[in-house]
């Protein structure tokens, strides 16, 4: 993956050295800043303004987020290399653009792994919100609607974007005009997406001579890279291995030494316009998108990976699966913070020795039951399934997050319940919390259970579905019965 990736950068460079060395109409002789496009200068204004605020500001927070901002920018960095090379050509074959929109895709699973990686940070939330948002870098394969892509992916930052003013607005003004600067990344990229590239990326619509020549050439490299992989990485030495035999007349030398067979290709590119003397006419009947049966000789086609996904290990037929190993199972007190994690079948988890200023972190738990006695700041429960949780008093707020089949109940007193992203969640009140706030959004099969005098509970569903209107002033919204 490295070697491919110092290959499309040497590649890129030889381009634009070809193009500099062309003369006329459309071609950028002159090597002045007028040649760079508009829509790319554009992007640069952006990153010396919106994200070089979101990076200064992250230096001064330190710690894990300024780590994530660097990656934020590696990130964005590759995709202005994207927006230049499509300024200076014209769209690539599907298995080519896969190829080129791969380093995008890395860097964005970069970010998201390390807020994965550090789940007991003091500074979570600002991990995840630049985690749930950074796949707005995607927006670039998001053809015909890219722009609400990317509000798409800033609307799944406000939840902690929120959470973060909540706990710092008051408190640390850094913190507050941290959010503001990395919320102002993503809305001034909207505008920019909407004056520039509207229904998708824009490529060039004419290239020079030697940059079509330099494309040509690129693409076919790519294209052999992702079925060859060989090409970048050498063959893998056994014994009895058979010296490759010599390459035919006129073709360029192969050897172990990849790195010396890419500096003849190099010296090739680096011809100028003479590069293209020694291509060959294709003439139609040997184009496959104008004679299909040529598409099933030599094989199947390979395609490229699917940008923005995990990449999946790659194994052999005669490989057996390998599963990633179980996460280890939790529970245990870091500095004020409760963390419970990885615990299944877990029936009788108890924590009893808590503290006012603790919180307690739940994450990953299935078909657990949790018991937290005494009182104690806060509780979030983040991506458990069938779990049963049991406290006494929380003087924050309790949160249910990316779950699904949870019940919650309050034995003492509780402000707020927060439910977000969760499907099914019951929650049982006690006498002396009846006046708690439950919040809820995009959830689903939701309850509240009051207790009676006799000892039972008296279910009521959360509302799900709501009726909007304009009252000729703002937007009324009231709750709507379900007909049946």
């Amino acid at each position: 993956v490295v070697a491919m990736e110092r290959l499309v950068e040497r590649l890129e460079k030889a381009v634009e050295r070809l193009e500099t060395v062309c003369q006329g109409p459309g071609m950028c002789g002159d090597g002045s800043s007028k040649a760079m496009a508009q829509y790319v200068q554009a992007f640069d204004a952006l990153l010396a303004g919106p994200v070089a605020e979101y990076i200064k500001i992250s230096k001064e927070v330190g710690g894990d987020v300024q780590k994530h901002a660097e990656m934020v920018h590696a990130g964005l960095m590759s995709e202005r290399a994207l927006l230049v090379m499509a300024s200076q050509h014209q769209q690539p074959t599907e298995s080519a653009f896969s190829a080129l929109l791969k380093p995008i895709s890395e860097q964005i699973q970069v970010v998201q792994n390390f807020r994965e990686k550090n789940r007991g940070s003091k500074l979570f939330n600002h991990l995840s919100a630049v985690s749930e948002s950074i796949p707005a870098l995607g927006w670039v394969a998001m053809a015909p609607k890219p722009g609400p892509y990317v509000k798409e992916m800033t609307d799944a930052a406000m939840f902690y974007t929120n959470r973060i003013l909540k706990e710092y607005k008051d408190v640390d003004k850094k913190q507050v005009d941290w959010v503001r600067a990395y919320l102002s990344i993503w809305t001034e990229l909207q505008a920019y997406i909407k004056e520039f590239h509207t229904t998708g990326l824009t490529w060039s619509k004419t290239v020079s001579a030697a940059s079509a020549a330099g494309l040509v050439l690129q693409e076919r490299i790519l294209c052999n890279c992702l079925s060859s992989p060989g090409l970048l990485q050498g063959p893998v030495a056994t014994e009895g291995t058979k010296s490759p035999p010599a390459p035919p007349a006129g073709a360029a030398s192969s050897s172990t030494d990849d790195a010396a067979s890419r500096s003849a290709l190099f010296a090739q590119i680096n011809r100028g316009e003479g590069i293209t003397s020694g291509l060959r006419h294709v003439s139609d009947d040997m184009k496959t998108h104008k004679n299909p049966a040529l598409k099933n000789q030599g094989g199947p086609l390979r395609s490229g990976p699917k940008p923005f996904t995990a990449p999946k290990p790659a194994c052999n037929a005669n490989s057996a699966p390998k599963t990633s190993p179980k996460a280890p199972a939790l529970l245990e007190l870091e500095g004020k913070k409760w963390r419970v994690e990885n615990q299944e079948n877990a029936t009788n988890l108890v924590i009893s020795d808590t503290e006012l200023k603790q919180v307690a972190y739940v994450f990953k738990c299935t078909n657990s039951t949790l018991q937290i006695k005494g009182k104690i700041n806060s509780i979030t429960l983040d991506n458990c399934k069938k779990l049963g949780l049991v406290f006494d008093d929380v003087v924050g707020i309790v949160e249910i997050i990316n779950s699904r089949d949870i019940k919650v109940q309050v034995l003492g007193k509780v402000p707020t319940i927060s439910i977000n992203k969760t499907d099914g969640c019951h929650v049982y009140l006690s006498q002396s919390s009846l006046d708690c706030e439950i919040v809820s959004a995009k959830s689903s099969e939701m309850n509240v259970l009051i207790p009676t005098e006799g000892g039972d509970f008296t279910e009521f569903p959360v509302p799900e579905q709501f009726k909007t209107v304009w009252n000729g002033q703002k937007l009324v919204t009231t709750v709507t019965e379900i007909a049946g």
